[in-house]
């Protein structure tokens, strides 16, 4: 798409009179943020010429198949031409064929609920505990445990959900009956050198059970990876343990799969790496790598039945609309966005590609200093910035700024954490598109190098 020089004056002006953008400061938008008009695989181009590197995905780790996809486009065109849209209280056709493929790559589920956002999916599954509480438990097996670090959206209630304090911050009063543990970021080890990490930071659930009341608690939710707090991928031992721990107090385990489901971390889901039996998964993002809005909340049929009414019982079933989960673009998108997963073995691509990206940061790391740690799993990778290698204190979150605006000077767009976790926004994050290849992970790295070298000297 060309953009005439008048026109993109035009836009920018517009843009700045009118358009409230998402996570961005007052004087970031006054100053102008970029207008971009055209994307193709991992490339972007703005509305200058100025051609990016993009290992956002996105900015927020969306586009999991890249940019440009004409196919999903025809396939949303077709669809909208056939039926647009009626609510999810009745069947389309994609609904019932991406369900079916869905739960194919997720044995143990059994039922998938649509929405539109991450944040909607995940309060799907908070009203459904609630609600089994409701029926099945007096109302009293009604809290969610909730990770130090993690994140669950945007909402108040899932905000309420949020390990991360500076997220929360001026939004409060929150949700009662949500409880914080702590995290299980070992290269930040609360509990001393000499314990089974894993298996430690696990049994720190089991102590907020015990102190709530194991009659009081009715779900935990956690996301496979930790992703905007830090790219934080679990210990040894440390799922294993969780569902034990579940399996003994009866608690339902959600598994937040937002960031990292559908082939971001080399798996068609995070959870899978570690052999976990869900009883709830959520997901939204790469479902249908941005070409339209789609969440799910995916359950095993258990917790169906658990949300179906017994005869008499009018309220006793789950009731619950998504308006947009009755867009039938959405599903018509994701049927098409896994079948080019599967065809160019993009899942396989990103476990070896993520391999490769890590393999460059840890020579990045024997180079400079101010790394301190390098992580993460396929194509969702993170490098932590700190101060003093021995201490691990913390780099000042300036640095990783002025690292992401020089490779953005550069040509390169990444992530970091950002407002998110007072004392500890010092992670730079990396989740490019899985058609990502061997050369475009080497200009990650080459441009990585020079604004490391530039910034940090």
């Amino acid at each position: 798409m060309n953009i005439k020089a008048d026109e993109v004056a035009s836009l920018k002006a517009l843009d700045k009179e009118h358009v409230w953008h998402h996570i961005t400061p007052t004087a970031a938008a006054k100053a102008g943020v970029p207008l971009f008009v055209r994307g193709e695989g991992l490339q972007l181009w703005d509305s200058e010429g100025k051609e990016y590197l993009d290992a956002s995905s996105g900015g927020v780790w969306v586009t999991n198949v890249g940019y440009g996809r004409r196919e999903i486009a025809d396939a949303v065109h077709e669809q909208l031409c056939a039926l647009n849209y009626f609510s999810g209280a009745a069947a389309t056709k994609p609904g019932a064929l991406f369900a079916d493929a869905l739960i194919d790559k997720m044995p143990g589920m059994s039922r998938v609920y649509y929405s539109s956002s991450g944040s909607e999916a995940n309060e799907k599954a908070f009203k459904m505990v609630r609600q089994i509480a409701a029926k099945h438990y007096g109302g009293k097996k009604h809290k969610i445990l909730f990770r130090e670090r993690d994140y669950h959206g945007t909402t108040i209630t899932a905000l309420s959900a949020s390990g991360q304090n500076e997220r929360r911050e001026q939004f409060g009063p929150f949700t009662p009956g949500f409880v914080e543990f702590p995290h299980c970021l070992e290269y930040r080890n609360q509990y001393g050198n000499d314990v089974d990490y894993g298996v430690r930071a696990a049994e720190a659930m089991e102590e907020v059970i015990l102190r709530e009341g194991a009659d009081t608690v009715g779900a935990v939710i956690l996301e496979p990876i930790t992703a905007g707090g830090g790219i934080i991928l679990p210990p040894q031992g440390y799922w294993e343990k969780i569902r034990e721990i579940c399996d003994k107090y009866n608690v339902l385990l959600i598994i937040d799969e937002v960031v990292c489901g559908l082939g971001r971390t080399g798996a068609w889901f995070g959870y899978q790496h570690y052999g976990i039996k869900p009883d709830m998964v959520t997901m939204a993002k790469g479902v249908a790598s941005g070409y339209a809005p789609i969440s799910c909340t995916v359950t095993t049929e258990k917790v169906y039945e658990l949300l179906s009414e017994a005869e008499g019982d009018h309220l006793g079933f789950f009731r619950d609309i998504s308006t947009f989960g009755g867009c039938t673009s959405a599903p018509a998108a994701a049927l098409k966005n896994m079948e080019i997963l599967e065809r160019e073995n993009l899942i396989e691509n990103s476990a070896r590609m993520g391999e490769r990206l890590l393999a460059g940061f840890e020579t990045l790391k024997a180079k400079h200093p101010i790394i301190g740690d390098v992580r993460g799993k396929g194509l969702f990778c993170g490098i932590e910035m700190v101060a003093d290698r021995e201490t691990r204190e913390p780099a000042h979150e300036s640095l990783s700024a002025a690292v992401a605006a020089r490779c953005k000077e550069l040509g390169l767009l990444i992530g970091r954490t950002n407002r998110s976790i007072a004392g500890y926004n010092n992670v730079l994050n990396f989740a490019p598109a899985l058609v990502i290849t061997e050369a475009q992970v080497d200009r990650i790295i080459e441009v990585l190098d020079q604004a490391f070298s530039e910034v940090c000297a």
